[in-house]
């Protein structure tokens, strides 16, 4: 059986008024208010966590099979290679001259 009795009768009085409370709880709208903003939450963070998984597990992929191209590949992979450390330097080399007039 699901529900056992209870021991004795002041157990189960404890038992309905706080069932009772609960749904008198529920009734009030700031209660509501916090359990729609805590689904809400849970929600937002749940999608930003599975998009960083997401792209973590891409970020993964993508090294395992350069790393599996380079090993079963001869003189392309170097070039390509090469592409891909130039690429790097261009991304991280800033926008704006040293000398430029908003540097000075």
């Amino acid at each position: 059986m699901i529900f056992s009795r209870p021991a004795n009768e002041s157990q189960a009085r404890k038992w309905v008024w706080g069932i009772l409370a609960g749904i008198v709880a529920l009734q009030l709208y700031y209660v509501r208010a916090m359990l729609a903003a805590l689904l809400l939450f849970t929600v937002g963070f749940s999608l930003v966590a599975l998009v960083g998984l997401v792209i973590f597990i891409m970020d993964r992929a993508g090294q395992r099979s350069l790393a599996w191209v380079e090993a079963h590949s001869g003189p392309a992979v170097r070039v390509a290679r090469r592409g891909w450390i130039l690429a790097e330097d261009i991304s991280r080399r800033p926008f704006r001259r040293p000398r430029s007039e908003p540097a000075q």
